[in-house]
């Protein structure tokens, strides 16, 4: 399809609920085990009641309001509705601390509040001193009782019962598409959140570009799990409501092996962590049943790695070769299917690059992982593999419309309408970033080769000189070491050094079980690091793991540490590793890697 200059994002929000009117488009998870779902027309009823509530708070064109939810269907509707009020949505992490949803409360001036239950709402109080300019906090779930900064959602849709109709419609028609429809913070690896100011045009026009590359019917089912605050979700949403496809909101992290399984999505988008974790816990299986079974299960493996690399070749497959597979599947490749719900045709895999090992793995099961690029300042999209033209290891070829280049120093850069209008309050930073003729630097190095198609080699801020001269990207290693079972976390350390270390944490699961099996006393994962048993098991995982990199590329010498997490600051809430706050904690562990060098 050709893509449209629509006026602002209700327009665009309007072609579903015009075309499908009975059809389903979103469903989550209710008490005991339900299914609750709605229509696109009653979708749209829903956005219209939040927006006239929102109108009914006297909420302005360009106001900020703040969503502080998990994801779940009513942070959707008022994402809608704020953006087809000509006001603009503000997202924060459920996990986020009280401290830093001040932050980016004040930063982005907002005047208003939806918070998901009580547990977000103990965060509001905690800093309503701090936060002035909120006028209410609106609860998705629960009441608060004696509190009249609060209101329950039920009484907000009624306050909005006395707006009238002419009075909305003025208001759905009054946003350009260079308004700022949303701001999303970037998660903050370094340094302060800055605030990525995204128009109705950025939105609609990256809507359009990812349904021109990516495979997505009406009759879909797209199941989400990843947080709304990320503008990757968010993209994805955007694609299936323009596509009539229907989205299942899972209920939790906890939850979502039992809930994928359940809605049974055609397709989903996830972080490259969500993979790992999965293929860690298949292979672990398959270890532990042992005997005749590992050996069906390498067999069938083996197979799949034949018919996968006949279609990435597009070759037809040789008929015994064939047959085989359909024995693999029976045996090996259905369960893996069937963990995922058992009618996923592909799957997106963006915000941080996934190991081409395990993009593999789940292509000979028959899964196939689009790998894309993206990213807060570009509307989270800018290249993805196709389902007919794909390579593990390479982000694809560019959106229609979006334009891509390598700089002199062998920079990322990428122009387009997908580019967001700058930082928020925030002109140097942006000047820094976006160049005077349209380009946004990205800080990632890469190639393009003659079909155009992307390969991110490394980040800017990542990279390591060692001592003796070598540039290396420490991601790819990272996610070497990573494909380990019993490795959860990685962070490679060397710049200016003469070799590479690595401080790793363990995957609770399966140290856990190897600690049962193998006599450790230590019962909790923070005695178990200590452990003389789990320290050797370890260095011989990275022994192993260094047989497939370089030798300059290899770990040298592995500092088993805690786990890292949103809580104690090193983990962002898109499981990015705060480097600089792991090296900060752990600098003497670092440094007692290198007891002969003087840094």
């Amino acid at each position: 399809m050709a893509i449209k200059d629509y006026k602002n994002y209700h327009e665009l929000l309007k072609v579903p609920v015009d075309k499908y009117p009975v059809q389903k488009a979103y469903e989550w998870f209710i008490e005991d085990d339900g299914i609750k779902s709605v229509t696109w027309k009653e979708f749209y009823e829903d956005v219209e009641k939040v927006a006239k509530g929102l109108i009914a708070l006297d909420i302005k064109k360009d106001d900020k309001v703040n969503i502080l939810s998990y994801s779940r269907y009513e942070w959707v509707v008022a994402d809608n509705a704020i953006m087809s009020i000509g006001s603009c949505a503000v997202g924060i992490y459920q996990s986020t601390l009280p401290k830093d949803c001040g932050y980016i409360i004040n930063h982005s001036d907002s005047v208003l509040i939806f918070a998901e239950d009580k547990t977000q709402l103990k965060k509001l109080i905690e800093i309503r001193n701090e936060i002035p300019r909120v006028k209410k906090v609106i609860l998705f779930q629960g009441d608060a009782v004696n509190n009249d900064w609060v209101i329950n959602f039920k009484d907000f849709i009624d306050m909005g019962a006395r707006v009238s109709d002419k009075e909305l419609e003025e208001r759905l028609d009054c946003a350009e598409s260079d308004d700022i429809a949303g701001i999303v913070y970037t998660s903050g690896t370094t340094g302060v959140p800055k605030g990525a100011m995204l128009t109705h045009d950025n939105i609609t026009f990256t809507t359009q570009s990812i349904l021109e590359c990516a495979e997505i019917r009406k009759d879909d089912s797209m199941f989400l799990f990843l947080p709304l605050a990320h503008v990757f979700a968010r993209a994805c949403v955007y694609a299936a409501l323009l596509s009539g496809t229907c989205t299942v909101f899972n209920r939790s992290m906890g939850t979502l092996i039992n809930d994928i399984k359940k809605s049974r999505p055609t397709w989903f988008a996830s972080v490259p962590r969500i993979f790992e974790k999965v293929y860690s816990k298949i292979l672990s299986q398959a270890e532990a049943k042992g005997g005749l079974a590992l050996k069906i299960f390498k067999w069938a493996c083996g197979v799949g790695n034949m018919v996968s690399e006949y279609k990435l070749a597009k070759k037809p497959i040789p008929l015994m070769i064939s047959l085989k597979y359909k024995i693999a599947e029976k045996l090996v490749f259905k369960k893996i299917q069937a963990a995922l719900g058992g009618q996923v045709r592909w799957c997106i895999s963006g915000a941080a690059p996934i190991n081409p090992d395990i993009a593999a793995f789940f292509h000979a099961a028959d899964i196939l992982i689009l790998e894309g690029l993206g990213m807060t300042e570009n509307t989270s999209f800018s290249n993805i593999n196709r389902v007919d033209n794909y390579r593990f290891g390479w982000v694809g070829q560019p959106g229609p419309g979006i334009e891509q280049k390598i700089d002199d120093d062998g920079e990322v850069m990428f122009r387009g309408r997908n580019i967001m209008k700058g930082y928020y309050k925030m002109p140097d930073e942006t000047a820094n970033t976006i160049t005077s003729d349209g380009w946004l630097r990205t800080g990632d190095f890469g190639e393009i080769d003659k079909d155009n198609c992307l390969k991110i080699t490394g980040r800017k801020k990542d990279l390591i000189i060692t001592a003796g001269g070598k540039n290396i990207s420490p991601a790819a290693i990272e996610g070497v070491i990573a494909t380990s079972k019993y490795i959860n976390q990685v962070f490679v350390i060397g710049d200016r050094r003469k070799f590479l270390t690595a401080v790793v944490t363990l995957d609770q699961e399966n140290i856990m079980e190897y600690a049962a099996e193998n006599d450790i006393s230590a019962k909790t994962i923070s005695g178990i690091i200590n452990e003389q048993k789990v320290i050797q098991l370890i260095k011989s995982e990275i022994i192993e793991k260094n047989k497939n990199l370089a030798s300059f590329e290899t770990i040298k010498k592995v500092k088993i540490v805690p786990e890292f997490t949103i809580e104690d600051s090193l983990l962002t809430p898109t499981l990015k590793l705060k480097k600089n706050k792991i090296y900060e904690k752990y600098s003497k562990d670092i440094d007692g890697m290198y007891p002969h060098e003087g840094i």
